[in-house]
Order: C-alpha cells, then structure tokens, then sequence
C-alpha cells in the first residue's frame, strides 16, 4: 500500500511542491509557538500570486523545449508599470486604460524578442537577455528614476483580502484555472507540448512551429507587463528595480511546481505550491534567525533539494 502511494507520487512530481510548502510552514508555527499562522500563510498568498503570474508565461515558453527562456520577464514588467502609471498619473478614472496600456507595453516586448529570435537567428537566452537591457534602459529613460504612484483604487484592489485571502490572488485563480485549460484542451495548448516533445515531429504533422513560438513569447510578455501593472498597485507605484526578484524566481516555480525543463510536459497547479514554497522558506529562515549567508546557503540547498524531487519524471 506504500509503495502504490509512492508511486502515485512519483505521477505528480508538482506534489513535492505543496508538500514541501506545508511542512516549512509547519515548522514555522512551531517555532514561533502558533503565533502569526494565519498572517504568514496569507503574505505567501499575496507575493505568491506574482510569481504565479510570470511563472505562467515562463511555463509555457520553457514547455517549448531546450533553450527556450524568457530572461526579459523583469525589465517587461518594469517597462509596463512605469509606462502605464505614468500615463493614468494616479487617475481612478484611467485603470482601465492603464491596464490596456501594460498588456501593450507586453506584447511589444514579446514582438520584439521573437523578432530577435527568429529574424537574426539568436538564441532565446541571448535574445531574450539582451533585449531586457534596451527594455530596462526605456523604462529608465521615460520614468527618469522615479518611484510613479498607482491610482487609489489600483492600490486599493492589489491590496484587499477578504478573510485573509487576498483579492488578487482570488482573482488570479481563474485565470490560472483557464491557462491550464487552454494548455491541455485546446490546438494551441496541445502545439506547445508537441513542439517542446519533438518540433521536428510536430512540424510533419502540421503543426505552425513558429507561429506557436511567437505567440508564446508574446503570452510570456504580456503576461509580465500585467505583472508589473498590478505590482505598482501592491507595492505602492512602479520602481526600476520592481521585477528584478522575479527573473529566477519566475524560473524557479516553473521548475518546482513540477515541468520539465526538457520541455513537452508542464502543469500548472505546481506554480501555487512552488510560489508559496519560495515564500515560506525565505519566511522560515528569517523566524530562525539565520545570518544572511547561512539563509542563501540553506535557501539554495532546499530548492536544489525539491528540484530534484519534482524534476524526476521519467521520459
């Protein structure tokens, strides 16, 4: 009977990563003797839902297969929080306008990466790369340094929870809910797991390779401009240095919520647990009082540890 539930775990490496968010919680309460349970596991919550948010974008674009990555995850979303709240200049009125222009601010970056991939022929992790600098170096240019204040009620709705359950990341869940459809039961979903499983193959069979690439990257783009967007809200205006925590972490749930970093199997539901994992250990070894060194040592260690779980899913 053990060995049959092992097994089934061995199935859903993405598992690990709620197991592993649940037992650092634990030790979390018990060291603080209970106090702060519910506040600890509702700030994962909220800084959680942004990993989720990129992670998604970066979960598709990995799928495609080596070498695929999106290095320009934290300029895009630097990019799009500034331009958007400097455009709405903390106007109620403007959100709506404000949120178009982020997803825009998105899907230019996402042309203009896949631009450099397919046009000049440079791998996704140089292309990738190199256009985050231009991207970083816009949003300096056009911000000019500084710190852009969200609308009221931007900030406001990035902020409220409800029972301790914060609003956006309520939000988010459908839309994760609807990614992971789109990524099992439709044409386009089914064309990135062909392709990151054999392009060769899925090209003989009709498939548009690289019209699903560029869409992909596109998805990734948009989706961190969103990011970014609804960052300036939380965290109280758009900064230079607001996506710069995201560029392996967006990475990092991807790989612990259990895909494949062959590429041609992904899921979804393993960005939660991976997202809130990253959060409770980081939170953990602060309750413990840890030096910094001792933190990034041990931090490192861990993720290597549940990497190494989640990624064991045989070909």
């Amino acid at each position: 009977m053990t060995h049959s539930a092992l097994m089934k775990l061995s199935e859903k490496p993405w598992l690990w990563a709620f197991i592993g968010a649940t037992c650092v919680w634990i030790a979390t309460i018990i060291f603080t003797g209970g106090q702060g349970a519910g506040e600890i596991l509702s700030a994962a919550l909220s800084f959680g839902t942004f990993s989720v948010i990129v992670g998604i974008g970066q979960m598709y674009v990995i799928t495609l297969g080596p070498g695929n990555v999106d290095l320009s995850i934290p300029a895009t979303m630097t990019f799009a929080g500034v331009v958007s709240m400097k455009i709405i200049d903390s106007q109620n009125s403007m959100i709506l306008t404000g949120l178009l222009i982020a997803l825009a601010c998105g899907a230019a970056v996402g042309v203009f990466n896949y631009g450099l991939i397919r046009l000049l022929r440079i791998p996704p992790i140089i292309a990738t790369l190199s256009s985050s600098f231009l991207v970083q170096s816009s949003a300096i240019a056009y911000g000019r340094g500084l710190k852009i204040k969200p609308p009221p009620l931007l900030a406001d709705f990035s902020t409220t929870k409800i029972l301790g359950v914060p609003l956006l990341a309520i939000c988010v869940m459908p839309l994760a809910a609807f990614m992971g459809l789109v990524l099992h039961r439709t044409v386009y979903g089914k064309s990135v797991l062909a392709i990151g499983q054999n392009p060769r193959a899925a090209k003989l069979a009709g498939v548009r390779v690289d019209f699903i690439r560029f869409a992909t990257y596109v998805l990734s783009a948009v989706l961190a401009g969103f990011c970014g967007y609804v960052l300036s809200g939380f965290s109280g205006g758009a900064s230079l240095n607001m996506g710069a925590e995201y560029l392996l972490a967006s990475i990092a749930v991807v790989v612990i919520g259990g895909t494949s970093v062959a590429g041609g199997y992904s899921n979804l539901p393993g960005l939660w647990g991976a997202s809130l994992f990253m959060f409770l250990l980081v939170t953990m070894l602060n309750t413990f009082g840890l030096s910094a060194g001792v933190r990034l040592i041990l931090t490192g260690a861990i993720i290597v540890g549940v990497i190494v779980l989640a990624g064991g899913r045989k070909n």
